[in-house]
């Protein structure tokens, strides 16, 4: 049987940790430090690309997504040596998706051309919102104006853009949020990221929350936006392909979609995660979170590994299904036994999928098991059932 790298292609993720400062939302791993050596961690990233190369060689290269932390921050000739050795050791697909994040300030944005030129065809901004008032909300370093300027940028430079937005803040309302959208959708390409905004243990809004200082917008209205935001989505032509990701067809984000689809990739950088066809059998591999730890690791032994688990069929059926509910196009039937080597009658409950199925939560559909528009919404009501 081909490995999922020959069927659905290969993927690298380079995760630069450093940021400028921490967004109070954010439980990423990223860090601020008031000095980085450049030289230091460009070596670093190349050298662990090739230890990983060595291990998991000739699999041409069809999606590279650089993440963080902020890897706009990256030198543009860091970028460029990474996406040399990329080519290197590995080979690069005529058709390679080469996403960077970005945070829309202007001293990034004056990046954008030399990071084009280094190989990046693809940028992902971190907008979160065009009013400078939610901005410090959200505790970001740029304004709306310097939002719209780098998506202008951007729209030159790429062929490919997006940006992100955060929405379900507290006490903004359907008809407020829909008049932001509409602003956004105005400057929008093909695909677009909205997320609800979460209060995740650890960060400084948690902290808010605790003390009483912060009220999360209640799950009904939360609800509501959900829905009606996928339906607004829909109408203007950039339906939803996941949960929180929208594109017009053949706009998605390609690497995403590996992801999603259980296939091959492996991950770069302080803390970054991999999932690796090894001699037949898939593993989940796991970098060391902190970034000197990493790095010290890498230069003593090649790369930052914390642990490399040959995942057993239990824990291949789980993955696969929390990762293929969460994609429009749901879980292919013949992808169970691909990927656990039963079929699909094996690996879920028949009963199950039939009640989740009347309840309105999973499609009638005898080729897929696949969420729909409500399923989505209640997804780990749905992951639960299917994976009790």
């Amino acid at each position: 049987m081909a490995e999922d790298w020959q069927q659905g292609g290969f993927g690298l993720y380079i995760h630069w940790p450093f940021c400028e400062a921490k967004c109070p939302y954010c439980d990423f791993n990223s860090h601020v430090r008031d000095t980085i050596d450049q030289e230091r961690w460009c070596n670093a990233l190349l050298h662990e690309i090739e230890t990983t190369a060595e291990s998991a060689p000739k699999r041409p290269v069809t999606s590279i997504f650089f993440g963080g932390g902020t890897p706009s921050l990256m030198p543009p000739e860091t970028v460029a040596a990474v996406m040399a050795r990329i080519k290197t050791v590995w080979g690069l697909a005529e058709t390679v998706e080469v996403t960077l994040e970005a945070n829309p300030t202007s001293v990034e944005a004056g990046n954008f051309s030399a990071l084009a030129q280094a190989g990046i065809n693809r940028v992902s901004l971190g907008i979160q919102s065009l009013d400078d008032g939610v901005l410090r909300f959200l505790g970001r370093g740029h304004s709306g104006r310097e939002a719209i300027a780098a998506i202008e940028v951007a729209a030159e430079l790429f062929g490919r853009y997006s940006f992100d937005l955060i929405y379900a803040r507290p006490e903004q309302s359907l008809r407020g949020w829909r008049q932001e959208l509409e602003r956004a959708l105005a400057l929008a390409g093909s695909h677009i990221s909205l997320y609800q905004l979460t209060i995740e243990r650890g960060t400084p809004f948690h902290g808010l929350l605790r003390q009483g200082r912060l009220t999360p917008l209640e799950d009904e209205p939360a609800a509501e936006m959900f829905l009606e935001t996928r339906q607004w989505l829909q109408e203007a032509g950039l339906p939803a392909y996941e949960t929180s990701n929208h594109a017009s067809p053949g706009a998605e984000c390609q690497h995403n979609l590996l992801y999603w689809r259980y296939q091959d990739y492996a991950g770069i950088g302080p803390g970054a995660h991999g999932r690796l066809s090894l001699d037949g059998a898939k593993h989940a591999v796991e970098r060391r979170r902190n970034p000197e730890r990493w790095l010290e690791a890498v230069e003593r032994d090649g790369h930052g590994t914390r642990s490399l688990e040959k995942l057993d069929q239990g824990k291949r059926l789980m993955e696969l299904v929390i990762m293929g509910l969460r994609i429009g196009e749901g879980i292919p039937i013949e992808r169970f036994h691909q990927v656990t080597g039963h079929d699909w009658t094996d690996c879920l409950d028949r009963d199950a999928v039939g009640v989740l199925i009347e309840q309105g939560l999973l499609e009638d559909d005898p080729s897929v098991i696949r969420a729909t528009e409500t399923g989505h919404l209640y997804l780990n009501a749905v992951l639960k059932k299917l994976l009790s």
